[in-house]
């Protein structure tokens, strides 16, 4: 999708890929297999780049300074990336610039963890590997020392936060240019299900205008702050008494600004190719008064473009984007936008597509 942002604007891209069957690899013409942990596999690959972005927070940060000095850009920097690789070191840098977030500390076994549960409002906690998590994988609720065993297992340092009452999961997403210009999206409504996000909706409904600009402030301070060039994503819970606070970072385009695909004057793509290229950045506000998007998982059903003839006659002004992704229940393989005047109506055509594309609507 961000090659696709690319193209209007001439821009050749190299991809450095898993595998062949990579989504951006069936749409990039220079594409190198290899393993982006393996730092002379990505010293080559990075030779006669002008600047190197990512799709992903997992390349190793060392790795990444090893590129910047050898003089290749690296955008955003490892200074900033870092930040959403490692959910320990995030916190402790928001807390020094006071970005409100839930409280937490580092534990060190299930014990440390009852210790923390008892400076709080008692179980349950939230625990988090402070590297490697995504979409709920790496994350647990727990409720007593022995369901806090499991996160000890992998390895890696385990974040320890309080359980939010939240009343919903916002996203507050802007994009930032190495000289710092910075544009802001508005504020969404992320509703996930079983960890995933399911549908995003733009702008957030009946969200006080207030706060949306609180949020939009936070994220924009963050990625002045923390030096991000690129598209960041604040992912935020809006509390029952009135605040918002920060869950999750990251630097790359995020599954809550692809509404923007359709739905904005300047998608979340078009202006993170800007931004890492420094070029100026385009207008970030909605084409129409609502839109939602929502993610198309697979099913029991491996054949989706069955169901085009069905949606796209149902829906002229329905958007669809799908991955080429092999489908397996439960993975996300695409999603579609909805747009126009009326909330109800832009959910339920949203919904309704997706669940034909799946296979658990059939009529």
């Amino acid at each position: 999708m961000t090659h696709e942002a690319g193209i209007p604007l001439g821009i050749r891209f190299k991809l450095l890929s898993d595998t062949p069957q990579d989504s951006a690899a069936q749409v990039v013409s220079d594409v190198v297999v290899g393993d982006y942990r393996d730092l002379e596999t990505l010293r080559a690959f990075a030779r006669g780049c002008d600047v190197i972005t990512f799709d992903h927070e997992h390349v190793p940060t060392e790795h990444l300074r090893a590129l910047e000095a050898d003089g290749i850009p690296v955008r955003p920097g490892p200074d900033a990336l870092v930040h959403a690789q490692d959910k320990g070191v995030m916190r402790a840098r928001l807390d020094a610039i006071g970005i409100p977030c839930p409280r937490h500390r580092i534990v060190a076994d299930p014990e440390d963890v009852v210790r923390f549960a008892a400076e709080g409002d008692g179980f349950p906690v939230v625990l988090k590997t402070v590297r490697g998590g995504y979409d709920g994988k790496g994350v647990w609720v727990v409720e007593t020392a022995e369901e806090a065993a499991d996160p000890f297992r992998a390895g890696v340092p385990v974040l320890a936060e309080e359980k939010v009452d939240y009343v919903r999961e916002l996203a507050a997403n802007v994009v930032r240019s190495p000289h710092g210009q910075a544009v802001a999206y508005p504020v969404v409504e992320s509703r996930q299900v079983n960890g995933v996000c399911d549908t995003v909706i733009a702008p957030a409904p009946d969200l006080d205008e207030s706060l949306a600009l609180r949020a939009e402030e936070m994220a924009l301070r963050i990625a002045k702050e923390l030096g991000v060039v690129g598209h960041l994503a604040v992912e935020l819970f809006q509390t029952r008494d009135g605040r918002v606070l920060v869950n999750e970072l990251a630097m790359r385009p995020h599954n809550s600004g692809h509404w923007s695909q359709d739905g904005a004057i300047t998608s979340q793509f078009a202006n993170h190719v800007r931004a890492v290229l420094d070029l100026p950045l385009g207008d970030p506000r909605p084409r129409a008064k609502w839109t939602v998007m929502v993610n198309v998982l697979g099913g029991d059903y491996p054949d989706m473009y069955s169901a085009y003839l069905h949606c796209m006659a149902r829906d002229p002004k329905l958007k669809i984007h799908m991955y080429g992704k092999d489908v397996k229940p439960g993975r996300k393989v695409g999603h579609v936008n909805t747009y126009g005047d009326d909330l109800d109506d832009v959910l339920d055509r949203a919904r309704h597509a997706a669940g034909y594309l799946r296979g658990t609507i059939t009529e």
